[in-house]
């Protein structure tokens, strides 16, 4: 074969090879794309569907409007009787300005709508995250306006509940991981004992750290968030703050350290009986090493999954919890506002958690393939 042939051989296979690889990556990128639209087209349908349906239950299906009804009409008529004149005026004029206050706070509440109306303006307002104004509640501040309302509380409830989450979380896998070293052993068996235990909620072991540290020791604060009055030093501040955390703390990592750790010790336990390991063990690798290579790596999408979840869960606090330690969180604002049927602020806790699954669980597609290479994002399985 001439030289020349031979070298229009090799043109001709490097541009086969550079089509492929273009038609490749386009193939990729065509996978990705399409899949993106669907899965953020399928998410969002899940908020407005999820949103939707609180929108529903916090106004019970339209019965709330009855109670507003009944309220504003106590309201108004126990407001124009304590007016001397208008008790001196005409019967007929008296139902008439009563009939006309009552018609302008029905209006003021947008009551004057059928709930089917209102409530399609409350999903859209939502989903834009128009939060705008609380119909009851207010900020420490004086101010109506939702947005503030949440502001003002979401640092405490992420003070407590980041804090106390991301011990929970660092512990359980730490304590996860050594009691898959020791299988069988007391530690292992006293964790396994102790998991049903975690079936009782955080605030009930709050209210028995309460009556021995705080009533029966007195070492530590019923509840609050800082002393009354507040320090004016920081540093003081600071450590009030750490003092009035320690109990709540203390019954949110009680509350589910042992369930926790006993099933990442059982992630960890199946991993570690691989057959891959046993031959790592074989060539000599330190159980450092094989943890970290062979145990740890591919329990790793498990590990990012809760991690993501812990994040966005903080967001909500927890609302019995907030109330028995009598901390200024969202979950003591969610309590008070299911208590006055205050739509705009309920919906705007529940909007604002929905998107932030909905992009958690987007985004753990993604995360997936970076930590494990076996996972092809959009690719279907055969």
């Amino acid at each position: 074969m001439s030289q020349e042939a031979f070298n229009l051989d090799v043109e001709v296979d490097v541009e086969s090879i550079e089509s492929s690889s273009r038609q490749a990556r386009t193939e990729t990128i065509t996978r990705l794309a399409r899949y993106t639209i669907l899965k953020l087209v399928a998410l969002f349908l899940t908020v407005v569907a999820g949103v939707y349906i609180t929108i529903l239950i916090a106004n019970m299906g339209g019965h709330v409007d009855e109670i507003r009804r009944g309220v504003i009409r106590e309201q108004t008529v126990l407001a124009l009787s304590a007016n001397l004149e208008f008790r001196q005026l005409p019967e007929e004029e008296r139902t008439a300005i009563l009939e006309e206050r009552i018609a302008l706070a029905e209006q003021r509440f947008g009551l004057d709508q059928p709930f089917i109306v209102r409530s399609f303006t409350y999903l859209t307002d939502a989903l834009t995250l128009d939060l705008g104004f609380s119909e009851f509640l207010m900020s420490d501040s004086g101010s109506r306006l939702v947005r503030n309302i949440i502001l003002e509380r979401l640092p405490s409830t992420l003070v407590l509940f980041g804090t106390g989450n991301l011990i929970l979380f660092f512990a359980s896998i730490s304590v996860g991981l050594s009691l898959s070293r020791r299988y069988g052993s007391f530690w292992d068996k006293f964790i396994l004992g102790m998991a049903p235990t975690s079936s009782a909620p955080g605030w009930f072991y709050g209210l028995f750290l309460i009556l021995i540290f705080a009533s029966i020791l007195g070492v530590l604060p019923f509840g609050g968030m800082v002393e009354a009055p507040p320090p004016e030093s920081r540093v003081d501040y600071m450590l009030s703050l750490m003092r009035h955390m320690i109990l709540p703390i203390s019954a949110i990592v009680i509350n589910a350290v042992f369930l926790n750790a006993y099933t990442w010790r059982t992630f960890f336990l199946i991993f570690s009986s691989e057959d891959y390991v046993d031959m790592a063990k074989a060539k000599g690798l330190t159980d450092r090493m094989i943890e970290r290579r062979y145990i740890l790596r591919p329990t790793l999408p498990n590990i990012v999954t809760s991690f993501a979840f812990l994040l966005i869960n903080l967001w909500t606090g927890a609302i019995i919890l907030e109330t028995v330690f009598n901390w200024p969180g969202i979950g003591q604002l969610y309590f008070a506002a299911i208590g006055a049927f205050d739509t705009p602020v309920i919906l705007a806790n529940i909007v604002v958690y929905a998107y932030l699954l909905a992009l958690t669980v987007f985004l753990l597609d993604f995360i997936y393939a970076l930590v494990d290479p076996r996972v092809r994002v959009g690719q279907k399985t055969e």
